[in-house]
């Protein structure tokens, strides 16, 4: 029997007709299920004829047999911030390697989007979602993971770091270093992990006996990805004449803007102001000079929020309220022992 492919989509019987074998044999060998003894020989004639006639398994018909698409949504305020890029690449490796496709949308953090996407993605009979630095407020009728999520909800799994141990290992180091003046910048008020990171810096602070100084702490405001969110801080730094010796950076992006607007007034990094970021996204270690941070394991986190949604597809009993990842210090160059009086800005030399 020969096939024209260019002129119809080959069917399953047909290729069946072809190798003079029944058509659930080839299901079974195109599907992988797994349990049917058929040998290996007829299973590379079927691939093989499969492949020659360019015949692909019709996901609709399989999912309504099974009532699984082998798909999972994934929601994502921007896909161009290395942060959430991260993240994406972890759970994309784990989900492949698992047979699993997935459609990823930004909502750019409009609420009325991340309803709007959860819903179309749900009719489109994902399997899962999973929401990273995604605000939820209610549970979904499928396994549902939030990265950085935060907030207790029935039926959803948050995946989050360790940010007590995260704000020990900041102030334990700068402590070390002779550190008292430091400056603090907050995130801004829809990152998930601001308000969580602030509290456990506030807490560790008060046990460590650091001061927090109201005139040294700075919120960020800004919504982009550009080194330029640090930029704002060191301007009213200046503006005020602050003294200080150190800098906690909300994210490494804002920290090696600082840097940048240091170097602007003239002032040396870590000579005479000490920077800690956090995240460890890669362009922290290639920065002049390198940048000391807490590495948040973003990919690995990823991949754990994958596992976990498709360990809840096999067995929805088997929830968790919450998975907690540790961090790491990662200390490089942009620290160092305070060696001189807390600095102050008289403006740029």
């Amino acid at each position: 029997m020969k096939m024209n492919t260019r002129k119809h989509r080959v069917s399953l019987k047909e290729v069946a007709e072809h190798l003079g074998v029944h058509p659930t044999t080839v299901s079974v060998v195109l599907n992988d299920v797994p349990g049917r003894s058929i040998s290996q020989a007829t299973r590379d004639r079927i691939k093989a004829a499969a492949k020659e006639f360019r015949y692909q398994p019709s996901l609709i018909a399989r999912s309504l047999r099974n009532q699984k698409t082998l798909s999972i949504g994934i929601l994502v305020p921007d896909l161009a911030e290395s942060y959430h890029n991260q993240i994406v690449v972890g759970i994309g490796d784990y989900l492949m390697e698992s047979g699993y496709f997935y459609f990823t949308a930004h909502h750019r953090r409009k609420a009325k989007l991340v309803d709007q996407y959860s819903q179309m993605l749900l009719g489109r009979g994902v399997d899962g979602l999973i929401a990273i630095d995604t605000p939820l407020h209610h549970s979904f009728p499928v396994p549902a993971i939030g990265v950085a999520g935060h907030r207790a909800i029935q039926g959803i799994t948050n995946v989050v770091l360790d940010h007590r141990r995260a704000a020990e290992l900041i102030l334990g180091h700068l402590q070390s270093l002779g550190h008292r003046r430091i400056v603090f910048v907050r995130g801004q008020e829809f990152s998930a992990d601001a308000r969580e990171r602030w509290r456990y810096l506030l807490q560790v602070a008060r046990e460590k006996d650091v001061p927090v100084l109201p005139e040294l702490v700075f919120q960020l405001k800004s919504d982009t990805h550009s080194p330029e969110l640090g930029f704002p801080v060191v301007k009213q730094l200046i503006a005020r004449k602050e003294q200080f010796t150190a800098v906690v950076a909300f994210n490494d992006m804002s920290a090696i803007g600082m840097i940048r607007a240091l170097a602007d007034a003239k002032i040396r990094v870590p000579e005479d102001v000490s920077i800690v970021g956090f995240d460890d996204i890669q362009a922290a270690e290639f920065t002049i000079p390198r940048l000391t941070t807490v590495r948040q394991p973003l990919s690995e986190m990823g991949r754990i929020a994958a596992q976990c949604v498709l360990q809840r597809i096999q067995r929805p009993e088997a929830s968790q309220r919450e998975i907690t990842v540790a961090p790491d210090l990662v200390v490089r160059e942009s620290t160092a022992s305070k060696s001189r009086e807390p600095l102050q800005f008289s403006g740029p030399k």
